[in-house]
């Protein structure tokens, strides 16, 4: 009263005067002073049955990181938190209008709000100040850099959507001391985030959902508020990066059945093509948290090309194993059909004849061998007899050759009609369908028909 009429006596033309302008006036009124712990120790209110009503707005301005291997959500939000001092007010006409006073944090008595979820302490240093007004109502604004834990439903990755809370309680306080409410609806808080959003990492951010609920805490009811964050994934980098590289594996690994099966150039590429696909299920495997209960669809993916490819590499060692058993057995055949057909030469094909006591294959080394004792005249005279001899037996010699040409083109005729390919090439056939597509390898028949001796004429 009496600071109020000290007041009026030095108005002046609706001016204030400056001595009473000040903040420290206000303080020295309520008796708020560093040393005074009063207003600092205990909750605010004059019945200790009467609970403190703390209002509260979060406004999320970024969205720095999201470790699905952690199992982690690092926001940068804002809060504001308000409640009323039952021991604070004035008159602002008494204090030269002045309505609003800012103070440091550790005179007051602030509520004692944790967020579940948080996991690590917040990096961000917390606001020095706080402000009161003159009807008694505190407000306290931070910003908070919150490493959270947070359930990562990875079934649906990349094109999954991910639901974060964060929820605010006090730490001792329950139900009927400490009450929390949200100021703003769910739709205003979404609106003013994406009003304030500056960055939103790899996520789009969709909504916030704003939740008041009664939590039961060790048997004693707590006022809650639960904030939920609701963002989803860009998936665009992950079909560029991750899930089409696969797929052009996969279509390499098919393309492969048309390279041949003779040499070690088809088994190799299915090998490089494998081990690329396992490379990408290593990087996978480094994202996705181990924690899941259902196996994501990715990874199943995944699972499903490296099968097939791992079928298509064991189809291929079968085949060329195959194949090689069923040429060895064709070529000790060709071999046996070889050594049939020196052996008949050997028989029937060479007609020797004897030339002083020796054996000679022909007629003319006959000649060579008489001519290097004998002179060129007595080489004449007997020359008519001897060239008589031999006649006879160049004309034998020719028959014998005709029999034998004939009988080798019988016998080839015949092992063109009647030898079929191998079981195991017909069974290959089976199994590997582009096997014969690109025509670079002969069918086995005319394998071992190249392989049969030539007559000798």
């Amino acid at each position: 009263m009496l600071a109020g009429l000290f007041s009026l006596l030095l108005f002046t033309d609706g001016v204030y005067s400056e001595r009473n302008c000040s903040y420290q006036d206000v303080l020295t009124h309520l008796n708020l002073t560093q040393n005074n712990e009063l207003y600092s120790m205990t909750r605010p209110v004059k019945n200790y049955k009467q609970p403190t009503r703390v209002s509260l707005e979060v406004a999320l301005y970024a969205i720095l990181d999201v470790v699905e291997k952690e199992q982690k959500f690092i926001p940068y939000v804002w809060t504001v938190m308000r409640w009323h001092n039952e021991y604070i007010s004035w008159d602002p006409n008494e204090f030269c209008g002045i309505d609003n006073v800012s103070l440091p944090t550790n005179i007051l008595w602030q509520p004692d709000l944790t967020i579940e979820e948080m996991t690590e302490k917040d990096k961000a240093p917390p606001s020095p100040f706080l402000s009161i007004n003159d009807k008694g109502y505190v407000e306290v604004q931070n910003d908070q850099v919150l490493v959270s834990t947070c359930r990562m439903h990875i079934y649906n990755f990349p094109f999954d959507i991910q639901s974060c809370n964060l929820s605010f309680k006090s730490v001792i306080h329950t139900g009927g001391e400490l009450k929390l409410k949200a100021v703003v609806t769910s739709e205003e808080a979404t609106e003013w985030s994406r009003e304030v959003m500056k960055t939103q990492y790899e996520w789009l951010f969709i909504n916030i959902t704003t939740t008041e609920t009664i939590l039961d805490h060790f048997g004693l009811d707590q006022s809650m508020i639960v904030y939920t964050v609701t963002m989803r994934r860009r998936s665009v980098l992950y079909i560029i990066n991750f899930l089409l590289p696969i797929l052009f594996f996969l279509c390499l690994d098919f393309a492969s059945f048309l390279i041949s099966d003779n040499g070690g150039e088809k088994l190799s590429f299915k090998i490089t093509v494998l081990l690329a696909v396992t490379v990408m299920q290593i990087i996978l495997n480094e994202v996705l948290p181990s924690s899941s209960n259902r196996a994501p669809l990715i990874a199943i993916y995944c699972i499903g090309v490296f099968g097939l490819m791992l079928l298509s590499l064991l189809e291929t060692i079968v085949v060329m194993y195959l194949m090689k058993k069923d040429s060895e057995s064709q070529d000790n055949e060709v071999d046996r059909d070889r050594s049939l057909s020196e052996d008949f030469e050997d028989k029937h094909g060479e007609t020797k004849f004897n030339c002083n006591g020796g054996k000679k294959k022909w007629t003319l080394a006959c000649f060579s061998d008489t001519s290097a004792d004998k002179t060129p005249s007595e080489l004449l005279k007997g020359s008519s007899s001897q060239l008589t001899e031999e006649t006879h037996g160049a004309e034998k010699l020719s028959d014998d050759l005709r029999e034998v040409m004939k009988t080798l083109a019988l016998l080839l005729h015949r092992k063109k009609e009647d030898v079929k390919p191998g079981y195991w090439t017909t069974k290959t056939k089976t199994i590997n369908k582009a096997k014969w597509l690109k025509g670079e390898v002969p069918p086995p028949v005319l394998q071992g028909a190249l392989f049969l001796p030539k007559p000798r004429l």
